[in-house]
């Protein structure tokens, strides 16, 4: 996370949702995290697939694991 994702999810840039901000969280976790992790591999609106890094699928997920546990 804070190598590449706080970029955007630290600052809300671009409309990412903040780290920790639970009322932007809400609603995308209703959907699941296997539609977060395909939205985070494949890109979604201004994010590019992969949040513009080289992480694998696993390290993806992890990430959306941690942005997710921090909006509970």
């Amino acid at each position: 996370f804070k190598q590449t994702c706080v970029a955007c999810h630290g600052a809300g840039v671009a409309g990412a949702p903040k780290l920790g901000d639970k009322a932007a969280w809400a609603p995308r976790i209703a959907q699941g995290i296997p539609t977060l992790v395909s939205h985070a591999i494949n890109g979604k609106n201004a994010m590019p697939p992969r949040g513009g890094s080289s992480y694998s699928d696993d390290e993806i997920k992890a990430v959306v694991e941690y942005m997710v546990s921090a909006a509970k």
